[in-house]
């Protein structure tokens, strides 16, 4: 184990996730808590023992997310990567344009591991640590089992055996897959209403989508999108009214 490669590894994780987590969640769940309490999906709070157990799970996904950059960089592994030094290299162009393709890249990804972590087995010892937060918070973002932790981490493998990629496409490519993870786990909805029949929003998945996915376990798979769900007609039918009720709640609570 390279131990300098791990520690900067696990700070740079754990330093995105605090940063994030705790913005949601002091924003949220401590200063605003009851300004903004028209705005939660479930009119509850979790229990401070929930936020524990998040906390802790999430702690352990880091140490293993960290242990899995390792590995990649070590020097058995490393040459054989697709892992370039310089954005001239392959230009500025190709640097941009690389994002959207991560994007959709981890979005499928995510919608194949989250939908094989729902067969019964899986779901019962690896997926149900995930689940325990039938009303999660913003620090149930990586709160996964070691099993689904290495799951999640493989889009990483992917990435680095695929096309070529910069060390900081995957510091702001995860950077935002964070702050998106946090807001699906925030259990408040941001978007306004209406913005799920837009021509855009139809295919974002939203905090009200992912938190119903939480509530009752089935439908909802996706990450970034509703591409996938939407494509294999695993949306919850009753999502569209769901998002309705709570940002109809909130402006009306707002006016």
């Amino acid at each position: 184990m390279n131990w300098n490669v791990f520690y900067f590894a696990f700070e740079k994780i754990s330093s995105r996730y605090l940063m994030v987590v705790l913005i949601g969640f002091l924003i949220y769940y401590v200063i605003y808590r009851n300004r903004f309490f028209y705005k939660k999906i479930q009119r509850r709070f979790p229990k401070t023992t929930d936020y524990l157990r998040e906390g802790g799970y999430s702690l352990g996904t880091m140490v293993i997310f960290s242990a899995i950059i390792v590995l990649l960089n070590s020097p058995a592994i490393l040459p054989h990567t697709t892992r370039y030094q310089e954005i001239g290299e392959y230009g500025w162009y190709y640097y941009f344009m690389l994002f959207p393709v991560l994007f959709l890249m981890h979005d499928l990804y995510f919608y194949i591991i989250h939908r094989i972590m729902h067969q019964p087995l899986l779901f019962r010892w690896v997926h149900l640590v995930h689940h325990q937060s039938t009303n999660p918070s913003p620090w149930a973002a990586y709160a996964f089992h070691p099993l689904e932790a290495i799951a999640e981490q493989g889009i990483v493998i992917i990435f680095y055996f695929t096309f070529p990629i910069h060390i900081t496409h995957l510091a702001l490519f995860f950077l935002f897959s964070i702050i998106y993870n946090v807001y699906g786990h925030l259990g408040y909805e941001l978007y306004p209403n209406g913005f799920n029949k837009t021509m855009v929003g139809r295919w974002i998945n939203t905090s009200t989508n992912h938190n119903q996915h939480h509530q009752y376990f089935k439908g909802n798979y996706g990450l970034y999108t509703l591409i996938w769900d939407r494509l294999f007609k695993t949306i919850r039918e009753d999502y569209d009214e769901r998002f309705e009720e709570v940002t109809t709640r909130q402006s009306i609570i707002g006016s």
